[in-house]
């Protein structure tokens, strides 16, 4: 498919700079609706659109974002859409040692399963790069590129802090999805919470992004970010902390604009399955025929997540 031009126009014309310290800026909306443009052109030269750009983002760690990028990413791949994936966390790797995994496993039990496309971020010299280009700029456009003529779907794994490449990558959301656990310490990132509980006083760090990244994309004449959040690693039992939590959220979601989903209960089974790279959908390829409970618990929350995320192209099929 065509690409966001395939190296060279994201970075001339829709260049990322650092607005007063908050965040990316494109250039000028004209530069960005003359890249749009070119995109669209040479994309209908190849009879494709452009990647369908999925983010899945959040400022704190431990919320199951490299898991659930994981299982999106290969739920696609298994239902027939050309899905790559980049791994953001340049220290931890999580999402690319998981894909790592997979990799070996395969090779060692002589498997063939569906799996996404990985690309690293390719290294690129500082010195080569005009005055005041930004090199995390350049190599995430770089990798973008690389997936992006031949892929549908790109997912892009963040870290859990705030970075620039984050932040970048938050500007190229089509669909920004932010796993949250259950827990008003996370709540936290998105809005700040009065002692009652329930009394929303105003936005927090992490949605103050967002909507910066929103404000860009709407100077630039570019499509709004469809964001869900999904309530992640949630236990069984209905206590008063996750009604108040569903409470908060709710309201929350019609303040600052997004989607609430349902994500993944805590369950050994996905502790389990990093080691040798699998998701959910491959148990049964490796002979698991009989699945427990909690596995057809949790092959059920997958399909309402993916479902959920109302992806352009995608049907359920799993």
């Amino acid at each position: 498919m065509g690409g966001r031009q395939i190296g060279a126009l994201w970075p001339r014309n829709v260049r990322p700079l650092l607005a007063q310290g908050r965040g990316p800026a494109f250039a000028s909306r004209a530069q960005v609706l003359d890249c749009r443009e070119g995109l669209e052109a040479e994309s209908g030269a190849w009879g494709r659109a452009v990647a369908h750009i999925i983010v899945v983002g959040n400022e704190k760690g431990g919320a199951g974002k490299s898991t659930v990028a994981m299982h999106v990413a290969t739920a696609l791949a298994r239902m027939g859409h050309r899905t790559g994936t980049l791994d953001l966390d340049l220290r931890q790797r999580t999402l690319a040692r998981y894909l790592e995994n997979r990799s070996r496993h395969m090779a060692r039990e002589g498997l063939d399963l569906p799996s996404p496309l990985f690309a690293e971020l390719p290294e690129i010299d500082q010195s080569a790069l005009p005055p005041g280009e930004n090199v995390m700029d350049h190599r995430l456009s770089a990798a973008v590129a690389t997936l992006e003529g031949t892929c549908d779907f790109i997912l892009i794994d963040c870290p859990g802090s705030h970075t620039r490449l984050s932040q970048v990558a938050h500007s190229l959301a089509d669909t920004l999805v932010t796993p949250l656990n259950d827990s008003f310490v996370d709540f936290d990132l998105l809005a700040r919470v009065d002692n009652d509980g329930e009394t929303i006083m105003g936005p927090s760090v992490y949605a103050e992004m967002v909507w910066n990244a929103r404000q860009l994309r709407a100077q630039a004449g570019l499509e709004p970010i469809d964001w869900i959040v999904v309530r992640n690693r949630m236990g069984a039992q209905n206590m008063v902390n996750k009604k108040k939590m569903e409470a908060a959220l709710s309201k929350l979601s019609r303040r600052i604009g997004f989607r609430v989903a349902p994500g993944f209960n805590e369950r050994v089974i996905f502790r389990e399955l990093f080691p040798r790279g699998l998701t959910l959908l491959d148990l049964r390829d490796i002979g698991v025929t009989n699945l427990n409970i909690s596995n057809v618990a949790a092959r059920q929350e997958l399909r309402d997540l993916v479902k959920a995320l109302q992806l352009p192209g995608v049907t359920v099929g799993f």
